[in-house]
């Protein structure tokens, strides 16, 4: 397995370039495409991927406002004293390997863009406290964790097909969770992942010292910028920036909004998600001047974020124009029966994936050809729609778009991690193939 790891990681470094490199690669693979394959011409695809450029605008807002309160909630002193006496309790390499994982994963498995930031957080810490733990092996397994939000409360297409209203729902109805993510396939598939993944990735760990990079001493853990933060003088501005009672008093409007919208009905889109995530963290912070430095400590991980984003739209605005989607989802299912279609639904989503890293993004464009075709095909739709969404968790290991939060965090490039992603996302692979089959079978 070491030898395998180590192919991999020697390929990537040779001939990995960085995300934004990937990002602006993949660009032009797709104009090229659009063109050979799809007979477009340059100036159709070209128009395509400048109209669609700025498509993603608001969704990239949102991306960025869940990982930066995302990384300030797991910094409050409280997550921080309880990821503190995690770390504690740990010893061995392996041992911090495999807990970087958990944390990773289960934090995915809650919500995606908390679980991106306290696995990115926790395996730092892990790195300083445990000797001899190979720093870009702890950074990747934290990060593999993140493949568990497909099967998670934040998985955008079963949460989405769950709600009333959705875009495809006079096409296959409203799918309830219980046949989605909570269905005794799936939720044993997660069991799987959360139990497998950490041994494999603790199997990883290199046995001789010298091929061991361990934590460089300039990037050992310094004070938390929230101790930091201290009143200068006890004047009026002062008082209110450090004042509980104005952190408190926000806290409780917020509240009595989200209670009122429950009872509304109203749905836990990302945007609720984000709005409880932010004033969860002013409560936790404590006064508005902590919470603020707390974030300005955050937002490093959200530019590749701002610069990368609007190129993945374009990347889709020439996909869903061109009809490159429709003929990457026909040439797969074109092989399927009722029983397969779910497996080939799987395996286009990752090839999809590379060029559209949204799931939701995605769905919108992949979705209405494979709810077609599970119709023609009497295959269920509720096993195809979760399949998508898996091959998108899937390829997500190895999407250079997704690790971006991780690299910020570790101060670590691409092709640091990216070969042992590979061999993570391997195993995934099988797993998820696996169990799509499985189920395709066994209804």
């Amino acid at each position: 397995m070491e030898k395998l790891t180590r192919f991999f990681t020697n390929l990537m470094k040779k001939y990995l370039p960085d995300p934004f490199v990937f990002a602006i690669g993949l660009t032009l693979l797709t104009i090229i495409l659009a063109i050979v394959v799809q007979g477009q011409g340059l100036t159709e695809a070209t128009s395509n991927w400048g109209k669609g450029f700025w498509n993603l605008l608001a969704f990239t807002t949102q991306m960025a406002v869940i990982l930066a309160m995302g990384y300030v909630l797991a910094r409050a002193p409280l997550v921080d004293r309880l990821l503190n006496k995690i770390v504690s309790r740990i010893h061995t390499p392996r041992g911090a390997i495999i807990v970087a994982t958990l944390v990773g994963g289960v934090g995915s498995y809650l919500n995606w863009g908390f679980g991106l930031v306290i696995g990115g957080i926790i395996a730092k810490k892990l790195a300083v406290k445990v000797k001899g733990v190979h720093y870009p092996l702890i950074i990747a397994s934290a990060y593999s964790g993140f493949t568990l939000y497909g099967l998670g409360l934040s998985a955008s297409i079963p949460v989405l097909i769950s709600t009333a209203g959705h875009p495809l729902e006079k096409a296959m109805g409203v799918i309830p969770l219980n046949q989605t993510i909570f269905s005794v396939p799936m939720l044993i598939t997660t069991l799987i992942v959360i139990i497998s993944l950490p041994l494999l990735n603790a199997w990883l760990h290199p046995k001789k010292q010298e091929n061991i990079v361990e934590i460089l001493p300039e990037l050992r853990e310094e004070e938390s910028v929230v101790e930091k933060v201290a009143v200068e003088e006890p004047t009026l501005a002062n008082k209110l920036n450090n004042s509980r009672i104005l952190s408190f008093l926000i806290v409780i409007v917020a509240a009595i909004f989200i209670f009122q919208d429950i009872r509304q009905g109203g749905s836990f889109d990302l945007n609720r998600i984000n709005f409880i995530i932010l004033f969860l963290g002013i409560l936790l912070l404590g006064t508005p001047a902590k919470y603020v430095a707390t974030l300005n400590e955050g937002i490093k991980s959200i530019s590749g974020i701002f610069l990368q984003y609007p190129f993945y739209a374009g990347i889709m605005a020439i996909m869903a124009g061109s009809g490159l989607v429709e003929t990457l989802a026909h040439w797969f299912v074109q092989f399927s029966t009722e029983h397969t279609l779910p497996f080939f639904g799987l395996v286009s989503s990752f090839v999809i994936n590379f060029f559209a890293p949204s799931a939701g993004g995605h769905w919108v464009v992949q979705g209405p050809f494979m709810i077609d075709a599970a119709k023609q095909l009497g295959a269920s739709i509720s096993q195809t729609s979760m399949s998508v969404m898996l091959g998108n968790a899937w390829n997500d290991l190895v999407q250079p778009f997704w690790i971006l939060p991780a690299l910020a965090l570790s101060n670590l490039k691409l092709k640091d991690v990216m070969g042992y992603t590979v061999v993570m996302m391997i195993w995934i692979g099988i797993v998820y193939s696996g169990a799509v089959l499985i189920w395709g079978y066994i209804g």
